[in-house]
């Protein structure tokens, strides 16, 4: 039988999980790819959105993916998406902006953050 609800999984090693909400057919994000994604983040205890990339004056955001160019939900959480796909993250405070938050973005100490991710494009390393 076929499962109809989609499921959280957890990364190994991690606690941040991810589901995907929409599948994608591209290349996926590899460790040193540069990967450019539209992502939204919101504070889960308060549900504040701290960022959007489809804010105006906003733009789709570049990063290398899996060298800790980003917090480690984010960067161990988009590893394996597809171009195309939409993936939702739940990162815990340890694998996000930690005890001290990141006040600037209204982001609390221990906030636990929430982004929903479109992969638009992978550049292979």
């Amino acid at each position: 039988s076929k499962r109809t609800e989609a499921m959280a999984s957890t990364i190994p090693g991690h606690n941040t999980t991810f589901e995907i909400k929409k599948p994608g057919d591209g290349p996926q994000i590899e460790r040193g790819d540069r990967a450019t994604v539209h992502a939204t983040g919101v504070v889960r205890e308060t549900g504040k959105k701290f960022w959007s990339t489809h804010d105006p004056g906003q733009q789709p955001f570049t990063y290398q993916a899996g060298v800790g160019q980003v917090i480690t939900g984010w960067d161990q959480g988009c590893l394996g998406m597809k171009v195309g796909e939409h993936r939702e993250l739940v990162i815990p405070a340890h694998e996000g902006y930690g005890s001290s938050g990141f006040p600037a973005w209204g982001i609390p100490p221990g906030g636990t953050l929430q982004f929903t991710l479109e992969c638009l494009q992978v550049n292979k390393s």
